[in-house]
């Protein structure tokens, strides 16, 4: 891939991910972005792992979860977190800092009808990040809710929903041969606006 400039660059980084994340769906064939989601417990202690990124829109980037799980409990005493994006074919990669928070239980609620009815099944039956005894323990769990509600409409838990990440620092980072990499940080300034830098490979 070719290298970037700073007039190359939306002047909105939200713009500029959407940019990105299309150049790796067309290259891809498909329309999912995995993401990387650093949270931090109260003590400090870091945990990651893959989550996958539901919307992207002006206020910043949605995924859906248990509020339950491990992340929300972190999320719950520490909102800051880090994303991060990486697509292999095109040697790129997008690092988000933000403050993340719950979507509202409308919006929750919208999504959740789109699921297919497999994954709303295991949205509700999930006790996600606790201990369970078996697999089997989650099947029977699953075919209970399967056979009993049948065919009618399945609301969305409580303790499931979307979470919002709104950024204040955003990182592209283009790789260049001879490990000469081009990245730039999208800053939030005091008045709400983006600054846009050059760091250093």
């Amino acid at each position: 891939m070719g290298g970037i400039v700073k007039d190359s660059l939306c002047a909105d980084p939200i713009e500029q991910f959407i940019l990105w994340q299309n150049d790796s769906f067309n290259i891809d064939g498909h329309k999912l972005s995995a993401m990387g989601l650093a949270t931090s417990d109260h003590r400090g202690k870091p945990s990651v792992r893959m989550v996958l990124l539901k919307r992207v829109d002006s206020r910043g980037f949605i995924f859906y979860t248990n509020y339950n799980s491990e992340k929300s409990r972190n999320i719950e005493c520490n909102g800051y977190v880090e994303a991060m994006f990486y697509w292999e074919a095109l040697d790129r990669q997008v690092r988000v800092r933000g403050n993340a928070s719950k979507i509202s239980a409308k919006e929750s609620d919208q999504y959740f009808r789109t699921r297919p009815r497999g994954s709303q099944i295991s949205a509700i039956i999930s006790d996600q990040s606790s201990v369970v005894n078996s697999r089997s323990e989650l099947e029977d769990r699953y075919n209970t809710v399967l056979h009993q509600r049948k065919n009618n409409p399945l609301d969305r838990p409580v303790y499931w929903g979307g979470i919002l990440i709104q950024p204040y620092r955003l990182e592209f980072w283009q790789g260049r041969t001879d490990r000469l990499h081009d990245r730039f940080v999208y800053k939030k300034t005091g008045d709400g606006a983006w600054e846009i830098v050059r760091l250093e490979p």
